[in-house]
């Protein structure tokens, strides 16, 4: 049943993989499932460590029962523009969710960050996306400050003076850049541990290899980064 919703038997067989240090695509292999599958269920469910199978089917089970007989709140109720589905769009939002948390951002963090990738409009303001996510204020903002921190969202204040939160083309560039910059402190201080452990000496050699490997893939990715912003800016304001 791949398109069908995980039974007990399939969680169990996820929890024994886990167990057995299987990767989830071998899981996802086993089962016959797409692996967003089960990534997805693995990381809403406790992650790697904390999947439990009966535990993860109760928490599907009353999510489900939820969604039944009563009037979903939140994203669930917004109307979809352009003829979309709005199960569909949940779902793959929820998907992407998934991929930004093995990616590494914290839950509430990929939740808001998938969130604003998925509006038409790249922006919503902290009132909205509490009412999308069924979240409280604080969580929103401490969501905020952790992705500003990363440059992957940036603030603005629209014509009622209302803050906004943006997701825009050239935030994945400042990203990329800080991620490179992020590296210069370590390369300055592994080189002037070679002059003090000794040029030549395995320690020194160790710490230099490092230095210039991290300075040679910083220079790329800088450089990559500036020429794909230009191309395909370029090419976006030409189309």
């Amino acid at each position: 049943m791949p398109g069908g919703r995980l039974t007990q038997q399939e969680r169990q067989q996820i929890a024994a993989g886990l167990a057995d240090g299987l990767a989830y695509a071998e899981i996802a292999r086993r089962l016959d499932r797409p692996t967003s599958t089960v990534t997805r269920e693995v990381m809403r469910n406790g992650g790697p460590t904390g999947y439990r199978a009966d535990l993860a089917h109760r928490a599907t089970q009353q999510r489900t029962h939820r969604r039944g007989p009563a009037t979903p709140q939140g994203s669930q109720v917004l109307r979809q523009p352009y003829g979309r589905d709005a199960e569909a769009v949940r779902d793959y939002q929820e998907t992407l969710t998934t991929v930004l948390m093995t990616s590494g951002l914290p839950k509430m963090m990929a939740r808001v960050l998938g969130c604003l990738y998925t509006t038409d409009a790249g922006s919503l303001t902290a009132s909205e996306l509490a009412q999308r996510l069924q979240v409280s204020p604080a969580s929103i903002s401490k969501a905020i400050t952790y992705l500003e921190n990363l440059d992957l969202v940036r603030r603005e204040r629209d014509e009622r003076r209302r803050e906004r939160y943006v997701v825009d083309d050239d935030l994945w560039y400042q990203s990329m850049i800080r991620s490179a910059r992020a590296n210069d402190q370590f390369i300055e201080t592994a080189r002037q541990g070679v002059g003090i452990l000794g040029r030549g000496t395995p320690a020194a050699t160790r710490l230099e290899n490092a230095a210039r490997f991290l300075d040679f893939v910083s220079e790329g990715l800088i450089r990559a980064a500036e020429q794909g912003r230009e191309v395909l800016y370029t090419r976006t304001e030409t189309t």
